[in-house]
């Protein structure tokens, strides 16, 4: 289906970020996912966080796979690089394309599908890696494009349209990536903007593989009573981690009026992430503490939201590999490829 241009009217009123865009210029075409996609959500918050953050259009590349939550890159910032790759390759190309430029902006979108079936082997060595990008995954517990069969993450016991019961245990993409060493770990839900886009503007800015994984319900196939992934379970089950609220380093640092105990994470940046603590004792830098309290919530039948792990102190996939600090499309050619003396001269030294 052919995505459909939005018409370019643009309020006067509109407030401007320090970059003199309004949301409008952060918008892509016009959705033709179902109506009340949760994607669409997830859409729109990436469409504020991206504004607020005044991130440079033109320097931000959106990647993806295959599936409903794949077609969200046509949906956001229009003037940005895009590549929409085959189905579950999206993490190896997105590492592939920050090997060349690290100076772009990351954002892939993904799904529980693309992700966690087809592609669980790509998302697992991105991780490893530490590639520097925001990983968005869409998780809806179906296949939305093949008519609603279940998908890796259905949980034991969530009913399909038709009622039959899925029996094969789920894949949680947060405790599977605590268990793989990731940096970065948040859990939301796609109707919840006042938690989801902090939790965003935090994995943009991230030095490393920041995952967040949306419950995004579909309203077709999956926002029924016996599903765990629709609207209704989701909010009646939903259990905040922490309220976590995203200090761009550009805007003074202030601490709500409230007697609760603050958390701060310094950013690479210099920026701050602050979660204010809703439960006693828990430590969002604690890899053990995240993983117990999200096994503990999935015992009650509960969802962990928030951000569960930040680790600022990791090394990207660039520190790791010892890469030069200029983006390998900046280094003349002359340099690339210096010729066969130069790779005799350097097969010399291991023979």
């Amino acid at each position: 289906m052919t995505s459909i241009a939005k018409p370019p009217v643009r309020h006067p009123g509109l407030h401007k970020n320090v970059l003199g865009f309004t949301q409008r210029d952060y918008e892509g075409a016009m959705s033709t996912l179902c109506a009340g996609c949760g994607h669409d959500s997830v859409t729109a918050a990436l469409v504020q966080a991206a504004w607020e953050l005044s991130l440079p259009p033109h320097r931000v590349a959106k990647m993806s796979g295959i599936g409903c939550s794949s077609k969200t890159t046509a949906y956001f910032m229009r003037q940005s690089h895009g590549f929409n790759s085959v189905h579950g390759r999206m993490p190896s190309v997105t590492s592939g394309a920050n090997a060349a430029n690290r100076n772009l902006t990351y954002i892939g979108i993904s799904g529980d599908g693309d992700s966690l079936s087809i592609g669980l082997g790509q998302l697992c060595h991105v991780i490893r890696r530490n590639v520097r990008m925001l990983y968005v995954l869409d998780n809806n517990g179906v296949y939305g494009l093949t008519k609603g069969q279940f998908s890796a993450s259905a949980d034991i016991g969530s009913t399909s349209k038709k009622g039959e019961a899925n029996v094969q245990p789920p894949i949680d993409p947060v405790l599977l990536a605590l268990t793989l060493g990731a940096t970065f770990v948040a859990r939301s839900f796609s109707g919840d903007k006042a938690q989801l886009i902090p939790i965003l503007k935090a994995g943009i800015s991230h030095n490393g593989f920041a995952l967040i994984d949306i419950i995004s319900p579909c309203v077709t196939f999956n926002d029924h009573d016996g599903s765990t992934k629709s609207y209704k379970f989701t909010r009646e089950h939903e259990v905040e981690i922490s309220t976590a609220d995203f200090v761009p380093l550009r805007r003074e640092i202030t601490v709500p009026e409230t007697d609760a105990e603050m958390t701060a994470v310094t950013m690479h940046d210099g920026s701050t992430v602050r979660f204010r603590k809703t439960r006693d004792n828990y430590d969002p830098t604690d890899r053990e503490a995240a993983y117990e309290h999200v096994r503990a919530c999935q015992l009650r039948g509960e969802v962990a939201t928030g951000l569960l792990f930040l680790d600022e102190h990791g090394s990207d996939m660039h520190a790791i590999a010892k890469t030069v600090p200029t983006p390998l499309v900046d280094v003349p050619f002359e340099q690339l490829c210096p010729g066969s003396a130069a790779l005799q001269k350097l097969m010399g030294q291991y023979r």
